[in-house]
């Protein structure tokens, strides 16, 4: 069975934004034979551009159900269903933001007819379901209207199946091609697999782990590891995976942390290196022999040292220096961003107030270099690091004591509302301080700004 949905919204950010209108095709492979449409009343004023586009005004929806009181019958039209959409990420995106706004865990197995179109129909110029059914000939009445655009992707969906069937390119229960497959992996179980964010483990046929991976969307990235095909190590990996275990997190931080540990822990023969997006350079500074403050753009697996801050290029990292160097009055070539024999450039500009020939004291300039440094370093030694949990009312609790990684754990929400500071370290278990672990958490505060509670 197909759910086969569209909606409409009051915005793009499903966090932020709500639904005002809802279409499910239930959709057996060959006629629908179930459906439900309807306005959703969505607690909130529709702007102006919205209804411009939609055509749903205030007054149509003033009167219509809200989500809630058709979260059952949602339920029940899609179970034991894959959910089909154009753009899946967003319908499915906002409706399982409504039922998480309600308590409730919404999980279905899902297909994307754009990325199904490329597979299976490639060579279009456009796959927006206006231009594409207008270049395959389907019908398409009441463009930007629920109903309107899920029967169209009912049409669309039967021509991918048609076509699938006599070209075989993809498993439409799994949702990606299974070819290389090992055979006593479990389809079932991939589409199982939680859509939050923690860590996952590959096993060989063996039981022998072989690979350990995170990510905020554990279904999601494993799925792309084994329709990944671009290189010998992905085929030999993906053939191997007999079997997959996870760990939920709930938190990003703590996957990130978790992982770390994971790999040094278990060493797996496909985890070769601990890369990470945002820490392939890092910014450090030491004093030259005169005493000066200068910063440096380096690769981190070539230092031992902890960096101040960290980025995923080059580019990247100078770029933002270049502005730092400006913001506190720095020069560029302590900075190793301008190189000569005597005084930078700057300095004839009097951009710069001499460091580099001497003219200003070692004292007078790394009082602004201090700053710098302060502003990239933890603001204090001894904290704890609170974000979502695994479920809606936990957290997780990150510590840093001493100005040194100390472990993680899980509290209930109320614990956290009647102030129980004092017993926070109960439930945190403690994990080696590497460097890997103080890089991942500058850079997630920096990157992040989470709530940060010092003691």
């Amino acid at each position: 069975m197909y759910a086969i949905v569209d909606i409409e919204t009051t915005g793009g950010m499903a966090r932020h934004e709500r639904i005002t209108e809802i279409a499910i095709f239930l959709f057996d492979g060959h006629a629908i034979i179930n459906e439900l449409v309807t306005l959703i009343n969505p607690e909130r004023p529709i702007p102006y551009h919205i209804t411009a586009l939609t055509g749903i005004t205030n007054e149509m929806v003033a009167e219509a159900p809200k989500f809630y009181e058709i979260a059952k019958q949602i339920i029940e039209i899609t179970d034991k269903a894959t959910f089909v959409a154009h753009n899946v990420s967003f319908d499915y995106g906002f409706i399982k933001q409504e039922f998480k706004n309600l308590g409730y865990t919404y999980r279905r197995p899902k297909l994307c007819t754009v990325k199904l179109s490329r597979q299976i129909i490639p060579g279009h110029p456009s796959y927006s379901l206006g231009n594409l059914c207008k270049s395959l000939n389907i019908t398409l009445n009441d463009r930007h209207r629920a109903a309107g655009d899920a029967l169209a992707t009912v049409e669309l969906f039967k021509l991918l199946l048609k076509t699938n069937q006599q070209q075989h390119k993809i498993d439409f229960e799994a949702g990606f091609s299974i070819r290389g497959l090992h055979p006593q992996l479990n389809k079932q179980e991939l589409l199982q697999l939680p859509e939050e964010a923690g860590v996952y483990y590959f096993f060989d046929e063996q039981d022998q782990l072989i690979y350990i991976g995170k990510s905020i969307n554990i279904q999601k990235r494993v799925i792309s590891h084994l329709s990944n095909e671009k290189s010998r190590r992905s085929i030999d990996m993906k053939s191997a995976i007999a079997k997959i275990d996870y760990e939920r997190t709930g938190s990003e931080l703590v996957a990130l942390l978790l992982e770390s540990d994971e790999i040094k822990k278990h060493k797996p023969k496909f985890n070769r290196a601990q890369r990470r997006n945002g820490t392939n350079y890092g910014i450090y500074y030491k004093h030259n022999s005169e005493n000066y403050i200068c910063f440096s753009i380096l690769k981190n697996a070539e230092q031992e040292d902890i960096p101040l801050t960290t980025f995923n290029s080059q580019r990247e990292a100078r770029e933002t220096l270049y502005k730092w160097t400006e913001a506190y009055k720095l020069c560029q070539k302590l900075c190793g961003l301008y190189h000569s024999a005597g005084a930078c450039f700057y300095y004839g500009l009097k951009e710069c107030y001499g460091a580099c020939c001497g003219a200003e004291s070692p004292d007078d300039y790394n009082i602004r270099a201090q700053k710098l440094i302060d502003k990239l370093s933890f603001q204090s030694q001894n904290f704890y690091i609170v974000e979502n949990g695994r479920d809606i009312d936990e957290k997780a609790i990150v510590k840093v004591l001493n100005g040194k990684y100390f472990g993680f754990g899980y509290v209930h929400n109320d614990f956290l509302s009647h102030n129980y500071m004092n017993g926070l370290d109960d439930c945190i278990k403690s994990y080696p301080d590497t460097r890997d672990t103080r890089i991942i958490l500058k850079s997630y505060l920096q990157s992040k700004n989470p709530q940060v509670i010092g003691f």
